[in-house]
Parts: structure tokens; sequence; C-alpha cells
């Protein structure tokens, strides 16, 4: 097997006639002649020294060695653009590219005003910020999908290095003239006669909702999931049932949506967000840079950003 004649052009080929099942299908995607295609099909072929495809009178299908073909190739592919989008970048004048996965109520509450603040002092920087649920983000980081995430000290960290990055405080929210609106302080398991509208249970906030109900010794009455915190305020103020969302994140809806908010009691409903990367001394410099102030205090933040620019 001779792994070094094999060239990204066809792999691409390749890939491409494996999901259509027909050569001359990816041969014209491909902007190839059929003859040209089929021969590149053949070379690749006896550079694997295993058939790839079975011919048969309606096309083509990928064998079990085919198949495993198919996989590295996406992946290789995917690997390539992103060298090339990364590449660009740095033509463009960008010195770093920094991928930050993000859970819900970090990406609602605190990174727009923390990231825009890091951009406007570092414009040579790009951030990618992909908001996913906390078990996401720490897959992303342990697979390098990610720099580094942002999650709940709830979410299962998978060995990987935390700082301390926020606090946030959840909170009732109700519809104006709910039964429960008379209240200025209640605990969970006061409200659980209520019907709620909740996350999706991947999430670690329904997860950590999910288990502050059982350890009352009652379940949830979960009437609508949906996927967002606007989504959820939004069902709330229909009167669809009662959520418990973070307090930053529903403060700015409140009064167009006519809902309030209600302290709870209950120790666990101030969370720790966390940072959380393989190695946080090992990251890249602009990483590292937004790692630095993300966990600064916000009066150190101005003082750090100028610093770190002068960073080897």
């Amino acid at each position: 097997m001779n792994l070094h004649r094999l060239d990204f052009a066809s792999l691409s080929l390749f890939n491409l006639v494996a999901r259509t099942g027909s050569i001359s299908k990816g041969a014209a995607l491909a902007h190839l002649a059929v003859g040209a295609a089929s021969k590149r099909i053949a070379d690749l072929e006896a550079a694997m020294s295993v058939p790839l495809f079975e011919r048969h009178s309606r096309g083509i299908t990928l064998t079990a060695a085919g198949s495993a073909l198919q996989q590295h190739a996406q992946r290789i592919l995917r690997d390539v653009d992103q060298m090339n989008a990364d590449l660009s970048d740095y033509a463009a004048g960008v010195v770093g590219v920094v991928r930050l996965h993000a859970n819900t109520s970090a990406t609602t509450q605190f990174l727009p005003a923390e990231i825009a603040a890091f951009t406007a002092a570092n414009p040579q920087i790009r951030i990618e910020l992909e908001e996913q649920n906390g078990d996401q983000v720490a897959m992303a980081v342990v697979d390098g999908k990610a720099d580094f995430g942002i999650l709940a000290e709830s979410t299962p960290t998978l060995g990987l290095q935390t700082i301390p990055y926020r606090r946030d405080q959840l909170v009732l929210v109700v519809p104006n003239g709910h039964p429960l609106a008379v209240h200025r302080s209640i605990s969970l398991s006061e409200t659980l006669e209520h019907d709620f509208v909740h996350l999706s249970p991947s999430t670690s906030l329904a997860k950590l909702l999910e288990s502050a109900a059982a350890s009352a010794g009652k379940r949830l009455k979960i009437r609508i999931r949906v996927r967002s915190f606007d989504a959820t305020c939004r069902m709330v103020a229909a009167n669809l049932g009662v959520a418990v969302l973070p307090a930053e994140a529903v403060r700015p809806l409140l009064r167009s949506m006519g809902l309030r908010k209600i302290a709870l009691s209950d120790d666990w409903t101030r969370r720790q967000l966390l940072i959380c990367a393989r190695d946080l001394a090992a990251l890249p410099k602009p990483a590292r840079m937004l790692v630095n102030h993300l966990s600064a205090p916000p009066f150190e933040r101005p003082r750090l950003i100028a610093r770190a620019a002068r960073m080897d």
C-alpha cells in the first residue's frame, strides 16, 4: 500500500463519487471527464491495494474498505479547508484565531460585552464563538475542536483543567399576575405544584433543576421544552408555565414581556461557571490572551489587555 501516492484531488473526487453513488455524477461535480475520473478512482484503488467500490448495473456502492476511507477522507478534507481558512486570515492581517465553545448562560449573559472589549483592543485576533450545551463544550475541548470552553461547574469536565470564570444567579420567572408573583423570595419546593417551561434535558441547567426537584422528593411538571432562554421567557409570558433561568439573561426581557423575577432561596441557585482547557499553559498566545482577559476581575481587564499584547 503506497499512501504517498494519495493526493487531495483524488480524495475529493472519491468523496464526491461515494456521496452520489456514480462516477459520472462525481466527475461532473469535480469538473472532470468521466474517463479521467474513472482512471483517478482506479489509481486510488491501486494505491490502497483494495477495492473501494462494488460496480453493478445501477451504479456503485462502497465496500467496507471504501466506507472506512470515506470517513478518513471527509476528516482530511475538512482539515484542509480549515487550514486554508486559517491561512487566509493570516493573509488578511489576522494574527490569530481563537475557537471558543461556551454554554448558553455564558454566551447570553457575559461574553458579548467581554468579547467586544477584547476584540476592540485586539482587532488582529478573530474569535469564533459557538454556543453549545455543557457536555458538548467539554467534548469539543477534549477533541481539539475548541481551544477552550466555558461551562457550569456541575458539568463533567472529563479531566480538563479548569479555572473560575463568573458566577450567575438563578431566579424564578413568572408572568405578572401569576399566584407566585406576590413572593419576593421562594424555594424551589414551593413552586413544584405549578407547570414549568423547561430547557432541553441535555443542558446543565435542566439537569441541575431536575436534580434539585428530586432532592425535594418531587418531580418537575414539565409542560413545554424549548431550546433558548428567549423562547422560555416567551412561553412564560403566554402563561404556559414558570421557569428557572439566570437573572442577567432575563433582566432585559422582564418589562417588555410582562414578567417578574423572584429570588430563589436554595443554595444551588448560585452557580460557578468555569473556563476549561486541555492545558491552559500550553494554549496558543491569542487564546491565552483571551483566557486572561475573561478570568480577570473587571477592573483589571483594560490593564491586562495592554500587558497581554506585549507577550512573546
